[in-house]
Formats: structure tokens, C-alpha cells, sequence
């Protein structure tokens, strides 16, 4: 039988990072003691009473059945309660959130929501490969936006041709920055939200990292800006909050009509996640947050001992204003992927290229704050050994 894909699949891009998994995975089974720091999983546990909670609700023959479509509603007044305590943003739990089966769902079902062949969707770049996905399945194009370290690697809006601006329908924002570790201030979202009005696109806000912020600064929410909720969504997730990223929780919060539409193609998906995990995730939201603190702490920490040590060897890299990740300028006569295979040659240290994020990611590569300060440090000296 001759199998041929559906078009929809053909246009998919290149899972880019898989090949960069091959790599490593051969040099490991060659015997080498391989620091990987280019994948972004985080390498702590679940905080014990969360994992508690789930096995007391598993043990519950009522989660043992078909949740409601769109979630357990306890789940949903614990996210909007969580937002408010966190962020002063006031969300209704029935029509302005929806329960993800993980944020990289929602951000690839918002492009099929929203957006149709001929629509243009502006993306960050460097930015999250996943959100090529989406647009791809729906079959529209993407204009990136280019994340410039003269800008702060915030986009500029003047620069977005006007043709491609005036059938633009969803641009993506996400800071803390995956690649570029960045932060947004809130007078950019107030630009943003301006900007979204004037030009009717709707801004789906990637907030994953909200909760990784150093030196005393609290990463700053899309929705704390006036008119937010008028003009986009934003994502959260319980994986790098609560280090859950195999549990696959998040949330899709702000506009009502875009959370309907988000829960309403979710409905021939889905029926919603196991309710022991979202009753799992409840305590996660409403217990002490001490357990997230410490662990903001701990990447803080952890970005201290590699940049100081980088910086020390000579090396030109910013100082991380969030997430668990640094964005590493690549020493002059490489390409990111050249120096990514030098680094894993002649180091053993595995870094993700930055071009895998979008052409404006060339020049830089993306370093992984997800292993103990010793392997941080072993990897600085690994690297300012090698010839370059």
C-alpha cells in the first residue's frame, strides 16, 4: 500500500534538535563524559507534597473517570487564584481560563484557532521552534521579528513590513526570553498592547518562565497591563514553576473569546487531563510557594557560578535576566553550529546553536542552567581549555 501524508504534514519544519540529540547520544555511547547543557528539561524533582497530592488523589476511584471537557473547575479557580496572588491580575476561572495539556499545546492550537492560509503570524527571532509548528498546520506564513542584543532583544514594531503587517492576525511574545534569557518591561507591554489595538493582532504571550526571575526582579506578566485581556491570551505552565514538566499541565488565560476557541478545538482533542493530576496541581497552586522561591534561587545561583566563570576566562556573555538559560555570543570564525560541534568535540559540553531558534539566532549559542554548580564549573573549565 502507497501511505501518503496529508499536505498539512508536509509543510511541517525540521525538528532541528533531534539531530543535536543524535550527537550527544553517540559520543555518551563512545564512553565520554558528556556535560549536556543544549536541552531544556529541567533536572530537579517535583517538589515531595505535590508528588503526596497525587498519589492520595490517585488513589480516588472518581479520578479514575472521564474529567469534564474543559477541566476540573477547582483547577481553574486555584490558577485564577494563583494569578491574582502572584500577579494583581483578576481572571473569571469559567471564561478566561483553559487547561492545557502543557503549554507547547496551546501555543501550536492557538495558529489553527486563529489564523488561515493567507494570514501572517508574528514571530520572534530567535524564539520557540514550536510556534512554527502551529502556523504551519494552519497554513499560514510567519514574518519574524528579529530579538537584537542593541534592542534588548525586544522586537521592534516599526520594523514589520507594512504589507505583511496588514494581514498579520497573531504575533507571539515570550520573556522571560527562550533563547536569550531577556525580560520584558511593562512599558514594552504597554506598547504592545497599543500596537495590538491599532493593527487588530491578537498577542499570545509565552509567560512559561514567569516565575524564574533574578537579582530581586519579578518577571513582569502580559496581563498586568491595562487592555491585555482585550487584545490576546497569555500561557503559563506548571514544568519550569514547579519542575512538573512531565506532568504536562498548563493554561491558556486572558480574552474570552480566544479561550473559548482554544477549549473549544481542545474538545475533539481531548477530554481534559487525568483528574489526579489536576487535583495534584491544585496543591501545587495553593500550598506555600517557598518550594518555587528556593528554586528561583537555585538557577539565580547557578547563573552566578557559570557567567562569573565565563567571564573570568574572557568571554563576552550577558548576565541572565531570567529563565534557566544563557545566551552565549560565539567567538569570531565560528557559526553556532561549528562551534556547537567544537564545544561537544574538543569539551565534551553539549550547547544547543542558536540558528535552531531563527536565523537572527546565528552568532550566539543557548547554554542550559540544568545541572548542579559542579557541572557548571567543570563545563567553564572544559571550555577555556579548548583552542578556539
Amino acid at each position: 500500500m502507497n501511505i501518503k501524508s496529508a499536505d498539512r504534514l508536509q509543510g511541517l519544519p525540521t525538528q532541528f534538535f533531534s539531530t543535536m540529540v543524535a550527537k550527544v547520544n553517540s559520543y555518551i555511547a563512545q564512553g565520554h563524559d558528556v556535560i549536556n547543557l543544549g536541552q531544556g528539561n529541567p533536572d530537579l524533582p517535583t517538589p515531595p507534597h505535590i508528588v503526596e497530592s497525587l498519589r492520595h488523589e490517585v488513589l480516588d476511584p472518581v479520578t479514575h473517570k472521564y474529567p469534564p471537557f474543559s477541566g476540573l473547575f477547582e483547577l481553574k479557580q486555584a490558577i485564577a487564584s494563583w494569578y491574582k496572588n502572584e500577579f494583581d491580575v483578576d481572571l473569571d476561572p469559567a471564561t478566561e481560563v483553559a487547561i492545557l495539556f502543557g503549554g507547547k499545546t496551546g501555543l501550536v492550537e492557538i495558529s489553527q484557532c486563529l489564523l488561515n492560509p493567507g494570514d501572517v503570524c508574528l514571530v520572534p527571532d530567535p524564539g520557540y521552534p514550536d510556534y512554527w509548528s502551529g502556523v504551519a498546520l494552519s497554513g499560514a506564513e510567519m514574518t519574524m521579528m528579529p530579538l537584537l542584543r542593541d534592542n534588548a532583544f525586544l522586537p521592534d514594531y516599526s520594523q514589520i513590513p507594512a504589507d505583511k503587517l496588514a494581514k498579520a492576525k497573531l504575533m507571539f511574545l515570550n520573556y522571560p526570553n527562550n533563547p536569550t534569557s531577556a525580560t520584558a518591561p511593562r512599558a514594552f507591554y504597554e506598547d504592545t498592547v497599543r500596537f495590538a489595538e491599532q493593527n487588530n493582532v491578537i498577542v499570545a504571550s509565552d509567560f512559561a518562565y514567569g516565575a524564574i526571575g533574578f537579582d530581586g526582579v519579578k518577571p513582569v506578566s502580559f496581563l498586568q497591563t491595562p487592555g491585555a485581556k482585550e487584545v490576546g491570551v497569555e500561557f503559563y505552565t506548571l514544568s519550569k514553576t514547579y519542575n512538573m514538566a512531565g506532568w504536562r499541565v498548563g493554561f491558556a488565560l486572558g480574552n474570552k473569546e480566544v479561550v473559548r476557541l482554544i477549549n473549544l478545538i481542545q474538545d475533539h482533542y481531548y477530554v481534559s487531563l487525568p483528574a489526579f493530576i489536576q487535583r495534584a496541581s491544585v496543591t501545587a497552586l495553593t500550598s506555600s510557594q517557598d518550594c518555587v522561591h528556593q528554586l528561583a534561587a537555585t538557577y539565580e545561583q547557578r547563573r552566578n557560578v557559570f557567567v562569573s566563570g565565563l567571564k573570568k576566562a574572557g568571554w563576552d556573555v550577558l548576565t541572565p535576566q531570567g529563565s534557566f538559560f544563557t545566551w552565549v555570543p560565539v567567538p569570531k570564525g565560528f557559526t553556532s553550529v561549528e562551534f556547537s560541534d567544537t564545544l561537544l568535540e574538543q569539551a565534551h559540553v553539549m550547547v544547543a546553536p542558536g540558528v535552531g531558534f531563527g536565523p537572527s539566532g546565528e552568532g550566539y549559542v543557548r547554554v542550559g542552567l540544568l545541572t548542579s554548580e559542579q557541572r557548571l564549573q567543570e563545563a567553564v573549565e572544559r571550555m577555556a581549555k579548548i583552542s578556539l
